[in-house]
């Protein structure tokens, strides 16, 4: 009775099996050696030397428990990927618009454990490491007034936006454009 059972489950198990083994070729660095692992790629289509990026990314879910945010670690990727591929640190310039329940992870670690059942804010070591790197956060200011958040609760240099909306447009003045991952 078992047995087609795992005759069913044997290909699954084969797709499984390399998929795990490609994570070998994701490495850390050359920015953030801690977090924003990738993986080198043959491109068809190379990134210039001299481009120039300013995005922002949008981020409502917090970070799981005693995780990194995903969003961050994706803005972490994104520098570690294009300085790896050629493109000067100085030529990349990301902001993170954070709002809803991810609010929480842009306050200090006072705040975060009194609303996190004790718990430390994982994200933010990495969010001072980006901050150091010129990523600039800014939090939607109705997110934080509905999770009694106020500026004394941040981390420091995290910036309070009158709304993620506000920060997203104002951001596109300045020629941002809105990473859609």
């Amino acid at each position: 009775m078992l047995k087609p059972c795992l005759v069913a489950l044997l290909p699954l198990l084969a797709l499984a099996q390399p998929a795990a083994a490609q994570m070998e070729n994701f490495k850390t660095g050359p920015v953030f050696e801690e977090f924003g692992a990738t993986a080198p790629v043959q491109m068809d289509e190379p990134v210039a030397k001299d481009a120039l990026f300013q995005i922002a990314f949008d981020v409502k879910d917090a970070a799981k428990p005693g995780k990194l945010n995903r969003t961050f670690e994706s803005a972490a990727r994104f520098i570690n990927m294009h300085v790896a591929g050629g493109v000067p640190e100085e030529n990349i310039h990301l902001a993170i618009v954070v709002h809803g329940g991810a609010s929480f992870d842009l306050t200090n670690q006072e705040f975060f454990a009194a609303h996190k059942d004790g718990k430390e804010n994982a994200s933010a070591a990495a969010i001072a490491q980006l901050q150091k790197h010129g990523v600039e956060f800014h939090l939607c200011g109705q997110s934080a007034a509905a999770h009694g958040i106020s500026n004394t609760d941040l981390l420091p240099d995290v910036k309070m936006s009158l709304s993620a909306m506000t920060a997203h447009a104002m951001l596109q003045q300045h020629g941002f454009t809105l990473n859609p991952f």
